[in-house]
């Protein structure tokens, strides 16, 4: 084996943020910049010798060329065997079937999640442990204080590898072995599911659209919601992955999955819709005409939990990160179980579900999952929503109609402000905990503030403290507004502000959420001083 050892120096700007480490792909071709990463990820985990990891992306520019790269380097650094999705593709959710499934020391997943891709736009790179969920902070920070010092990497001399035939190959002392990157996954979602009864539903005349945004589940849903349980191939859009998603941004969302909310909306409508994103831990899920806010859908799933098969002896706990509103809550208090509050991250769902204390969670940044794996699961949502379509037997507007009536519902939204200058959006943030001396007591038109607080988190598992998650102002009808800056955008920041308001008065359910929230809107700008201080009189994104 020719291993090389290349002397190198620090980037300064290796942070990992909630999600790995993200940039725009043209700082991640600099040299060196990929490697040091990959070095400084290698020298923190610090596996042993033959260790197997797991490999792939959601396809988007430059994961193919990065997986050359890692490849070599984890040769160079001792591996015994990397398991690669066929083509560099693997799902995030899936890369964590497969950690679970064949016991891996950990995996490497290569994704901007919802963030566009192409040529001059994001790539991003982060470790997931033998959990299957994403590096605890602990980890990160060993990962970014290695990054800061590292002199040099190690990489293997050799050939790049055939990434796009299944079987085994040798790469020095290495095996790299190409897996279907479906085929562990579906199994799971079937032995998961009634997919007996889905089928059924799908052959009765009910009608679908996924919307896959050229992102990497489209070969997903070809296989279950086609091959599988029979959904006609056309009702799934998109579905071929794309370097640049063909253009799009692959967020999930009202705003970007604009041609399935207007299939959804337009007249003969199908009877259910679902997007999900770039790497397919993200979904959104659409009724006839009417959409579901993700708060709901957690809370949903937890209240119709024991109509699927996997979930049938209930759920021993369920979780929402802080912003998340607190429709689930109340379901929890319902089925007398327990219900925790994590800052946002999927790593601090998987202490919980690893304990045993979680088995269903979810994020308002359309994500839910369960201890199936350790990640947010796009497709798997939308599996248990047709489960439950299957099992009830109701359309999608009538069951959280319904389940209104029975909980009371949570008004929520989210106003995401994209691309502010990082100083203005740090100032927003500060002056909002400047005035948290000030504010209690305050009224504002029909809202007096009960209390305001920067959210920490000790976690019931690991003892661990996390500080400032999200700015609160919580009003005294239970009423908030949150606001946090988002660790996953590449460019800027992104300062994004939280709505939620409960309202127990069935006849006020069929108001829209915006005119119910209006109030609470003017209040969170006249809070934040967010014009004045940023120049945007209006957000990026409404959700």
């Amino acid at each position: 084996m020719n291993i090389k050892t290349i002397a190198t120096s620090p980037f300064s700007d290796q942070k990992p943020g909630t999600s790995g480490l993200r940039k725009k792909v043209p700082v991640f071709q600099q040299a060196h910049y990929l490697e040091n990463f990959v070095q400084s990820i290698f020298d923190s985990i610090r596996a042993p010798t033959g260790a197997t990891l797991v490999l792939g992306g959601d396809g988007r520019y430059y994961n193919r060329q990065a997986i050359q790269v890692i490849l070599k380097m984890a040769a160079a650094n001792g591996y015994g065997k990397v398991l690669v999705g066929r083509g560099g593709i693997l799902s995030t959710p899936a890369a964590s079937c497969v950690i679970r499934k064949y016991q891996t020391f950990g995996g490497i997943i290569l994704s901007a999640s919802h963030n566009p891709g192409g040529p001059t736009e994001d790539f991003g790179i982060k470790f997931n442990s033998s959990n299957g969920g994403p590096a605890t902070e602990t980890v990160t920070e060993a990962i970014y204080a290695t990054s800061k010092t590292i002199k040099q990497y190690r990489i293997l001399e050799a050939a790049d590898v055939a990434i796009d035939t299944l079987g085994s190959s040798r790469l020095g002392e290495m095996t790299v072995e190409m897996i279907d990157p479906v085929a562990d996954y579906a199994g799971l979602m079937e032995s998961l599911f009634d997919f007996a009864a889905i089928r059924e539903l799908l052959a009765g005349g009910f009608n679908i659209r996924f919307d896959a945004m050229h992102a990497v589940n489209g070969p997903y849903a070809l296989e279950i919601l086609h091959r599988r349980l029979g959904a006609p191939a056309a009702s799934i859009m998109n579905a071929v992955p794309l370097e640049d998603f063909g253009g799009g941004h692959p967020d999930p969302n009202l705003t970007y999955a604009h041609d399935l909310v207007e299939i959804m909306y337009g007249a003969n409508a199908p009877d259910f819709g679902a997007a999900s994103d770039g790497d397919g831990d993200r979904n959104m899920i659409l009724g006839k005409h009417f959409f579901v806010t993700p708060s709901d859908s957690l809370a949903l799933l937890a209240a119709n939990a024991t109509l699927a098969p996997a979930y049938k002896k209930g759920l021993a706990g369920v979780a929402r990160s802080m912003p998340t509103s607190a429709a689930v809550d109340r379901v929890a208090q319902a089925l007398n179980i327990p219900c925790f509050e994590t800052p946002t991250g999927w790593k601090f769902f998987g202490n919980l579900m690893d304990a045993g204390k979680v088995t269903l969670c979810g994020e308002e940044s359309f994500g839910t999952g369960s201890d199936h794996v350790r990640e947010k699961d796009g497709l798997w949502a939308v599996l248990f929503w047709l489960n439950i379509l299957a099992a009830r037997k109701q359309p999608v507007e009538q069951i959280v109609r319904e389940h209104w009536a029975t909980y009371g519902r949570n008004f929520y939204s989210r106003y995401d402000y994209e691309g502010l200058p990082t100083e203005a959006a740090n100032g927003v943030m500060q002056h909002l905990r400047d005035s948290f001396a000030i504010l209690p007591g305050k009224t504002f038109g029909n809202y007096t503030v009960q209390l305001c607080d920067d959210f920490s988190y000790a976690d019931p598992v690991d003892g661990s403290v996390s500080n400032k998650q999200g700015v609160r102002l919580i009003f005294t009808d239970g009423s908030r507004i949150v606001f946090r800056l988002s660790g996953t955008g590449t460019e800027g920041a992104t300062l994004r502000i939280y709505l939620e308001a409960f309202e127990a008065n069935a006849a006020r359910h069929q108001l829209d959420a915006q005119q119910a929230l209006a109030e609470l809107v003017r209040i969170a700008l006249e809070v934040a001083e967010l014009q004045q201080r940023t120049g945007r009189d209006k957000p990026t994104v409404i959700t």
